[in-house]
């Protein structure tokens, strides 16, 4: 579904069916270098099982026109002006990495719209290591190699979604190739990769926004995850009091435990 957002065109994967914004609303808040695809399964549980989904492309990535936005509180006004473009008044938040960061933030400045609060491979402060950012900034091909080696806790996983034989570490790795290419004109004069990953080291509102957080919170983790180690969490599971659902994967946590990660969702949005 395409929707027009602070004068662009915008993007957003509604699970298989016409979106329908009477229905509870379920939105999708990819992380860094990824796009709404990450969300497929997900998105399409809810749109068949009562909900409405919005899988979202942020500005800049995947469908949606750019240019990327430059922080997390920018992206979470974009976030809240996507539900008033798409007719939504009030809906759960599911963001991943940098987009549990953005999710956060919306719930905090627009507490009554956000009726859920879901932070898949969180961790606050999101630092980025000083070598990683310059990796990603000099030679984002060879940052992208490292992050899909930090991501996944296995070097393969068993048949599941999204089907046997898929090969996990080489479609996240051309998701994010592609991303960083631009899939639409305008996208290759930013290095989205650098970008994304200073949107996520830059953030410093975590502990003022989880004050402002009104709604029902989960977390979903894996035990395995380098990118974000559940360690990281403490400050911010404190002052939000989440209920905390731990995988036995690493930081791709959708596409290494994607049943689990299911049923931790569904009951996250009970």
């Amino acid at each position: 579904m395409e929707l027009t957002v602070q004068g662009r065109r915008a993007y957003a994967y509604t699970g298989g069916k016409p979106f329908d914004p009477a229905l509870p609303c379920t939105v999708f808040i990819h992380g860094a270098l990824h796009d709404h695809s990450a969300w497929t399964l997900l998105a399409r549980w809810c749109a068949h099982h009562g909900r409405s989904a919005l899988a979202i492309d942020q500005p800049g990535h995947g469908r949606s026109e750019g240019p990327p936005l430059a922080s997390v509180e920018a992206l979470a006004d974009w976030t809240l002006a996507l539900l008033d473009a798409a007719g939504v008044r009030e809906a759960a938040m599911v963001g991943h990495s940098m987009g549990s960061l953005i999710a956060l933030e919306a719930a905090a400045r627009a507490p009554e719209r956000v009726s859920r609060l879901v932070m898949v491979g969180t961790a606050y402060p999101m630092k980025v290591s000083d070598a990683l950012l310059a990796t990603a900034r000099d030679t984002p091909l060879k940052a992208i190699d490292m992050v899909n080696a930090f991501s996944f806790s296995s070097t393969a996983s068993k048949p599941s979604f999204p089907g046997p034989g898929m090969w996990l570490h080489g479609a996240n790795r051309a998701l994010m190739r592609r991303m960083l290419q631009g899939s639409v004109p305008g996208h290759t004069e930013v290095n989205l990769f650098h970008h994304d990953f200073s949107v996520c080291d830059r953030y410093a509102n975590g502990l003022q926004a989880a004050a402002l957080v009104r709604c029902p919170v989960s977390f979903i983790l894996g035990s395995l995850d380098q990118m974000t180690s559940p360690k990281v969490t403490r400050d911010i599971a404190a002052a939000l009091k989440p209920r905390i659902h731990t995988l036995p994967c690493g930081h791709a946590i959708m596409h290494e435990q994607p049943d689990g990660m299911l049923l931790a969702l569904v009951d996250s949005l009970a």
